[in-house]
């Protein structure tokens, strides 16, 4: 009886690691939205200028984006377990200094902390759920499970940042990652596995370099440019700026033995097509979040916490349609939920273009709502096998950050140009001498969501002539 009871202790060990793992991954993606709710507060104690309030968001944004590709590089030559303790101890360090913060200057630093811990952390995270659960049916709910936490944590974020706002203060929007951060730690020491690190050839300090200001500029350049408007000539000079080291990353990564992403990555279809679609996918959803916390809080007139509450229909379908998505895996393959994932998106989309100002949550919000809670649940799923599943294993912390990259980055060109279009169709409606209606202001939100359609639908062209419906073979079912 002792192999048996050995394989169920082996068992119990992989479903704490990934309770662990999915833990780091919520605590990344709510990190992003959790202080929504907090912004005014934090500016009334810390007198902070509306210029610099956004940086509170930006800074995190910023460092994660723009560290992506190097963490993910350094998680696979380090080593993975190493990777995810460190980073998830700067994180908590992070957020106690953010929350201890007394000046623009430390709460600002804390972010950026944030940011560069979780740049390592998550794709160091993802890199070990492939590790520890190998291809079959575990790993599929696995998948399951990480992706329903990935798409929800961005709503559990607004909610716990209302309610712990509104219950304690602002700080403890930071302080409640300290605890979780140390749980972590210690628990990665047990029941996470120690590999040793896949990467033995030089590192690719140049490609590095240039991939982090690539990266980190463009995603600064296009917050500014949302912010400022397309005209301003900083934003488009670090917009160029940040091409041009993007496009020289690419020369050096051509011709570079020891390349930071290597090409077999980018010459995978499967892995390309992925990344592709997580772009496109990060461009339509940043902006549905974006508008709605609008919508509701300012022309429904909602609370903060009302506006969190609202989202949790969609979190719920999140949940059930990720669980359902790590079961049908195996049955349908990635390329099949994808393209039901590219279709739900987009009718939930194209659904909120009729968007009124005098529209009630239970018609018109409640429906789409569940439909996108639908599809991000499949995509996420879907996404992490084809983006990050089919790259071999020495290569598995820079897919990772290539797959996360990509979403970041995609979030903020969708943001950036929706923001542009929106309001610039509230202005068409608006006369020179008044400020912009409520009616002008929803018009131009619908018309973001009409283009956030058809943005979404390109993802789905994208599965369908790039992504191979290769369903894995059978296994046996792992105890």
């Amino acid at each position: 009886m002792a192999p048996p009871v050995a394989a169920s202790g082996r068992s119990t060990r992989r479903w704490v690691a990934l309770a662990v793992l999915a833990g780091s991954q919520l605590l990344i993606v709510l990190d992003a939205t959790i202080v929504n709710v907090a912004l005014t507060d934090m500016q009334d104690d810390l007198d902070l200028a509306p210029t610099a309030l956004h940086w509170v968001v930006t800074g995190y944004v910023l460092a994660f984006g723009g560290f992506l590709l190097l963490g993910g590089r350094l998680a696979d030559r380090v080593g993975h377990r190493r990777t995810f303790i460190v980073g998830a101890t700067v994180f908590g360090t992070g957020s106690l200094l953010a929350g201890l913060a007394e000046t623009a200057v430390v709460l600002f630093g804390g972010r950026v902390m944030q940011g560069l811990a979780a740049a390592v952390l998550a794709p160091a995270a993802l890199a070990l759920l492939m590790t520890v659960f190998p291809p079959g049916r575990d790993r599929n709910l696995a998948l399951g499970v990480w992706g329903g936490v990935s798409a929800s944590g961005t709503a559990v974020g607004l909610i716990l940042g209302g309610i712990l706002t509104e219950a304690l203060s602002w700080e403890w929007v930071f302080w409640v990652n300290v605890p979780i951060a140390a749980i972590a730690v210690v628990s990665a020491r047990v029941v996470l596995p120690d590999s040793a690190p896949e990467q033995t050839e030089r590192f690719d300090l140049a490609g590095g370099v240039l991939a982090t200001a690539g990266l980190a500029g463009l995603v600064y350049g296009l917050v500014q440019a949302a912010e400022s408007g397309w005209t301003s000539v900083p934003a488009l000079l670090v917009l160029v700026l940040s091409v041009l080291a993007l496009l020289a990353f690419a020369r050096v990564q051509a011709v570079r033995p020891h390349a930071l992403v290597p090409l077999r990555l980018i010459r995978n279809p499967t892995v390309l097509g992925g990344n592709l679609v997580g772009l496109i996918l990060g461009a339509a959803i940043y902006a549905l979040f974006y508008f709605l916390s609008l919508f509701m809080g300012g022309t429904l007139g909602y609370e903060p916490v009302a506006v969190g509450l609202a989202f949790l229909p969609m979190t719920a379908a999140i949940a059930v349609a990720s669980t359902v998505a790590g079961k049908l895996l195996a049955r349908t393959g990635a390329r099949s939920l994808l393209v039901a994932s590219a279709l739900l998106v987009t009718a939930a989309l194209a659904s909120l273009s009729r968007i009124a100002p005098d529209s009630t949550y239970l018609s018109t919000l409640l429906p789409a709502f569940v439909l996108a809670g639908c599809g991000l649940g499949l995509a996420f799923v879907a996404l992490t096998t084809t983006a990050v599943g089919s790259a071999a294993p020495r290569d598995s912390g820079v897919a990772a950050a290539l797959f996360n990259a990509g979403q970041q980055v995609g979030g903020a060109i969708g943001l950036a140009v929706l923001t542009a279009v929106s309001t610039a169709r509230t202005a068409s409606l608006t006369p020179e001498d008044a400020g912009p209606s409520r009616n002008a202001i929803t018009q131009g939100w619908s018309l973001g969501f009409l283009v956030s359609a058809g943005i979404m639908s390109t993802g789905l062209l994208i599965t369908l002539v790039m992504i191979k419906d290769r369903r894995p073979n059978p296994v046996p079912r792992q105890r």
